[in-house]
């Protein structure tokens, strides 16, 4: 009966861990949202942005303004991550979480199992296992998204950084963004210039 039960959890874990990898990966893919419009050596703008923060409508907003005004543009938009050990504690949670939820729906006796006695709060968890899991859900989701919510919204233009709100705390409004693409496109335009002029005197 012990190793019935040793073969079922060993089971029950797998299950688990491909579930945490694969809800990973889409929480990975879902984020990111790349709109191509290269056109030769086109400029690249690039959005680094807090997807548990709803930033992701402010990406979307920002490239239907920019790509409405500067259509030769590609715009690169994706999840920024946060630094340190917070997006691993992050996986660890959501694996404990997936656990617990799976282990109660299939009635395992998890206790049992490792020949402890059933603590209280588990009694109750079995007994109620709809709000348990409710329960379990929701308090993993908040403490993933305090983990991974950086405030980030961070902006490059061909590689180099133009604009960070973890560094001025704020977004930028759509007249700074242009400012910023003008300068760019005068720069190129210069340097063409003079490529193409190698005796023009500065």
């Amino acid at each position: 009966m012990i190793s019935f039960n040793r073969k079922y959890f060993t089971l029950l874990t797998m299950l688990c861990v491909i579930l945490a990898v694969k809800s990973v990966n889409t929480e990975k893919e879902i984020p990111i949202t790349k709109f191509s419009q290269k056109v030769g050596g086109a400029m690249q703008m690039t959005f680094l942005y807090c997807y548990s923060c709803g930033y992701r409508k402010a990406f979307d907003e920002y490239y239907n303004i920019l790509h409405e005004r500067y259509p030769e543009i590609s715009i690169i938009g994706s999840n920024y991550d946060p630094p340190g050990v917070n997006m691993y504690l992050s996986k660890v949670i959501l694996i404990a979480k997936l656990s617990l939820i799976i282990i109660l729906m299939t009635s395992f006796d998890f206790w049992g199992s490792l020949g402890q006695p059933i603590p209280g709060w588990w009694s109750w968890c079995t007994e109620n296992k709809m709000y348990a899991c409710m329960m379990i859900f929701f308090f993993g989701n908040m403490l993933e998204s305090q983990l991974i919510s950086s405030g980030a919204f961070e902006i490059s233009l061909n590689d180099v950084p133009v604009w960070s709100k973890l560094e001025t705390g704020r977004i930028p409004n759509p007249q700074e963004l242009f400012q910023i693409i003008e300068s760019q496109l005068q720069f190129d335009k210069f340097e063409k210039f003079d490529a193409t002029n190698p005796d023009f005197v500065k």
